[in-house]
């Protein structure tokens, strides 16, 4: 069986909770609008209920999105980052030898 993503099976089955209970309604003949409302209401009652394990694999993928393990690298931050170690670098070598100067 292929990975399917999270939110794309939670989205799928949100739809499809609105969808049939609408699709029944309305073959039943209720008025469009509150055939609508109906459905919204089973449907959201239907996914709070069936989908809590899908709900938090959601949240679990956002979350895992949101703050990745590791700091992504930029390319601009490293270039400017070797660029100041360069400088640092340099300013301590010429420190030293200011201090070896007038030690002497």
């Amino acid at each position: 069986m292929k990975f399917v993503a999270p939110w794309l099976y939670y989205s799928v089955l949100r739809v499809l909770m609105f969808a049939v209970p609408l699709a029944i309604l309305l073959s039943m003949g209720f008025w469009p609008w509150a055939a609508t409302g109906i459905a919204a209401l089973l449907g959201v009652c239907l996914s709070y209920l069936f989908l809590g394990k899908s709900r938090e694999a959601v949240a679990r993928d956002l979350y895992k999105a949101r703050h990745p393990d590791t700091e992504p690298v930029n390319a601009d931050s490293e270039i400017e980052d070797s660029a100041l170690d360069a400088t640092e670098a340099t300013d301590a070598e010429a420190t030293d030898s200011e201090r070896e100067g007038k030690s002497q």
